[in-house]
């Protein structure tokens, strides 16, 4: 699903566990935990998006389980197996420092040099640091896919979200 561009995909509802209404979650926040901060969602329904209520959630290994709101059978949980747990961008709280991965997708790429290597994609995470898919496109030196370290300082120059520009020192050969 995508989100309306006022809105944050932060998780996603597994199968069921148990036979009273829980369902596994999936979180997508970085910590993980973070998503537990929140238990009303939007999710998409037949008419767009709806709320979502968990009245209770726990952590389980790595993951996390929630009951939801007025389901009480498994059945019935499972009807939510595969849905993105949305949240306005607005209810996120600000940053002291940094991005919201959120932030950074469709800002224009330019090297110091001034070369435009396209535009922020979407983002992973490697384990030694994030990394920034950037696609090529009509505007760029070409129209080649680029994966770019999110490194503050080394590569990422400025980060600009009023201009829509990140500056990077970076070459398009690497």
């Amino acid at each position: 699903m995508n989100s309306p561009a006022s809105h944050v995909v932060m998780g996603r509802i597994g199968a069921p566990w148990g036979v009273k209404g829980w369902v596994k979650l999936y979180s997508y926040t970085d910590p993980p935990d973070n998503l537990i901060k929140y238990q009303v969602f939007l999710i998409q329904g037949p008419a767009g998006l709806q709320s979502l209520e968990f009245d209770e959630v726990k952590v389980h290994g790595k993951d996390f389980v929630a009951h939801i709101t007025g389901c009480d059978v498994r059945e019935q949980a499972g009807r939510y197996t595969g849905q993105d747990l949305i949240l306005e961008k607005a209810a996120l709280p600000a940053l002291e420092e940094g991005y919201y991965w959120y932030q950074l997708e469709g800002l224009r790429v330019l090297t110091e040099s001034g070369q435009d290597l396209g535009t922020v994609h979407h983002l992973m995470e490697t384990g030694a640091n994030d990394v920034l898919v950037v696609k090529g496109d009509e505007r760029s030196v070409d129209k080649e896919e680029r994966l770019l370290p999110y490194v503050e300082g080394a590569v990422i120059k400025q980060v600009d979200l009023d201009r829509k520009l990140l500056l990077v020192d970076w070459d398009k050969d690497y």
